[in-house]
Formats: structure tokens, sequence, C-alpha cells
């Protein structure tokens, strides 16, 4: 019972790393393309949310590949997550803009 503890709690480590991993990176796509310098937005974003999510799964892991196992496949999920919310949040931008336009003409 106490293994299936730990085992949910690490997918729910990685359900949000994948969150926090895949979140940020389209934040900072949203921010970089309105920004002077880009690069640096998407450098130190890269280095900030990979270094934060190596450092997290190697300290969850506690060197048992099963927990890290399953704290990659919560990542993949909110990846799939985050994804799926992106398209249609741009779904919905795109058809406001289309409606935009054709209010216009």
């Amino acid at each position: 019972m106490n293994n299936i503890l730990i085992l949910l709690s690490v997918f729910a480590a990685g359900l949000f790393l994948g969150v926090f991993f895949f979140g940020g990176l389209w934040w900072t796509t949203k921010k970089a393309m309105h920004s002077k310098s880009p690069v640096l937005w998407f450098f130190s974003s890269l280095i900030i949310r990979l270094g934060l999510t190596l450092i997290v799964i190697y300290y969850i892991s506690h060197n048992h590949w099963e927990r890290m196992l399953i704290c990659l496949f919560g990542f993949i999920v909110a990846r799939i997550i985050i994804v799926r919310f992106t398209k249609k949040t741009a779904q919905t931008k795109s058809m406001m803009k289309e409606v935009n336009y054709e209010n216009e003409s």
C-alpha cells in the first residue's frame, strides 16, 4: 500500500514537471515573439526548465528506475495535455480573428 502511494506521488510529480516544462515553453514562446532579444528568452528558459526538471527527476527517483519511468510517464501525459490545451486556445483565437475580419468588411 505504501509503495502505491509513493508511485502515485511520483506520477503526480511527473505531471507537475511536465506542466512546468511545456507550459514554460509555451509562455516563453509568447514572450519571446514580442521581445527585442528572443535568443536570450529561449536560452535562459531552456537552462532553467531543463535544469530544474532534471534535478527534480533525479531527486524523486532515489536510484529506482521504476520511479524514474513513472515520473517520465507523468511528464509525457502532461505534454499531451498541454499540447491539446494550447491547440484549443490557438484555434479559439484564430476563430475570433476570422469573426472580427468578417465584421470589418
